[in-house]
């Protein structure tokens, strides 16, 4: 397992193509590239790796323009508005899934 962060969509992009064959999934929380962000949506879909995405907050629960995801089109599962716990359940459920199988 690795970490990253990054405030530029193209090392986010560079990290998630790098990502191919060496990863198992990938929990990602992208900010406000959620909403705007189909670069991200193709790099995702590009290397097939099994995707969870994460926010702290409940993007539903915030303003009309946060309710639309990118990200979810290829998101196996969103996890939102349970702060920091939503990532350690996103990478508990990738260890589930992968095995699995």
């Amino acid at each position: 397992m690795d970490t990253f962060q990054s405030n530029h969509e193209g090392e986010i992009i560079d990290i998630i193509q790098k990502s191919y064959g060496r990863y198992y999934g990938i929990v990602i929380n992208p900010g406000a590239y959620t909403h705007t962000s189909i670069a991200i949506l193709d790099a995702l879909k590009a290397v097939g790796i099994r995707t969870i995405e994460v926010h702290l907050t409940d993007i539903m629960d915030r303003e009309d323009y946060r309710k639309k995801s990118f990200i979810s089109e290829h998101a196996e599962m969103t996890i939102c508005g349970k702060g920091f716990e939503g990532y350690l359940q996103a990478i508990e459920s990738l260890i589930k899934k992968v095995e699995k199988g």
